[in-house]
């Protein structure tokens, strides 16, 4: 039902003249920086301003940060205030705390609204202490305002914690009520292996490493099943997988599952060049992540890839993989790149 009213809400799209070319436009966020909407409209102005091309305007996520404003953007919603602890349990009143979906019954919850790396200054991380609490809390709220399903993004998180404090704070206000937990992830990486691949980004240094890897394991073994080698259960410093032995939480591609709900396939096959974008482009974007999804897309479907992007990591090999990759960290900058994209491209006949 999703992907078929996708499109259809609250998305932006130009009324196409005889013979112009056709914009995609369908960038991540730029993390800590700009939102993909921001980067969307743009990228769109830039476009526009060239009056040669139409463009869609499609801003994406893949179960990281920003996620539940791109499912709401497609599919209606309001977002509902909440309170909840922070990773170190501090306490937190937020105005977004999480987004209830249109039908009612769908909510959508962000672990970086409460378990976020960005909630802690630098200088006070403690990727040991950290904990999902909070994210738990805003679980619970949502299922009490009357979720049937949460949509869980577990991207971005300062924990390692395996969900733990989160599994504690739904117990604490009474458990799921047979609501459904749906964890949209953007990585493979097993419960076992999130505090080795992901503990260096929150602060963790090789001894507190080697101690959340052991706490993990020990955890592991106290579960209704064990999440030890099963894909996507790492994700979100294994709240994925924490969830998925406790609850029977879904894991699935966030990519993918945004992807298909905003109605991209359909989108990209009304275009002639898709412009992705994010903070940074390395390895991992090509690896999981929803750049690499719609490049992939976009090759299948014979369609133009371009890249902005606040900077990149990869090599001219790897880049190549693009039509180009451009560098912009302003939103004026990347309004000019788009615009230049528009008017080496805007007069190309269609195919």
């Amino acid at each position: 039902a999703a992907a078929s009213r996708a499109g259809s809400l609250m998305v932006r799209r130009d009324v196409e003249p005889p013979g112009h070319q056709r914009f995609l436009v369908a960038p991540d966020s730029f993390k800590g920086t700009f939102g993909a909407s921001e980067v969307a409209g743009a990228m769109a102005k830039g476009i526009r301003a060239g009056g040669r091309a139409v463009v869609d305007t499609c801003p994406v996520a893949d179960g990281g940060e920003g996620t539940s404003e791109v499912l709401r953007r497609a599919l209606g919603g309001r977002v509902l205030p909440a309170t909840a602890s922070d990773p170190l349990g501090r306490r937190l009143d937020l105005q977004a705390g999480f987004t209830m979906l249109a039908d009612g019954e769908t909510a959508v919850v962000e672990t970086a609204t409460a378990s976020g790396l960005g909630l802690i200054p630098e200088d006070a991380r403690d990727a040991v202490a950290a904990s999902t609490f909070g994210t738990g809390e805003l679980i619970a709220a949502a299922v009490q305002a009357g979720a049937r399903k949460v949509i869980l993004a577990v991207g971005g998180t300062a924990t390692s914690d395996g969900g733990e404090g989160a599994i504690e704070a739904i117990e604490n206000a009474g458990g799921m009520s047979g609501a459904g937990l749906l964890v949209l992830a953007d990585v493979e990486t097993p419960f076992e292996r999130a505090a080795i691949d992901f503990g260096p980004q929150k602060g963790a240094d090789p001894e507190q490493i080697a101690l959340l890897t052991t706490r993990l394991l020990e955890l592991a073994s106290r579960l209704p099943r064990s999440p030890l080698a099963v894909p996507r259960t790492g994700a979100g410093g294994g709240i994925a997988g924490g969830l998925w032995a406790v609850y029977d939480a879904q894991l699935v591609s966030g990519s993918a599952y945004v992807l298909e709900s905003i109605g991209f396939e359909r989108r990209l096959a009304q275009c002639d060049c898709v412009i992705v974008g994010e903070g940074r482009l390395d390895r991992q974007s090509l690896e999981g992540k929803v750049v690499g999804e719609i490049l992939s897309r976009a090759k299948d479907a014979g369609v133009d890839c371009q890249a902005i992007v606040g900077d990149t990591e990869l090599d001219d090999e790897a880049s190549g993989a693009f039509e180009s990759v451009q560098t912009a960290s302003t939103l004026a900058q990347i309004e000019a790149a788009a615009a230049g994209l528009a008017e080496k491209g805007g007069s190309r006949p269609l195919s």
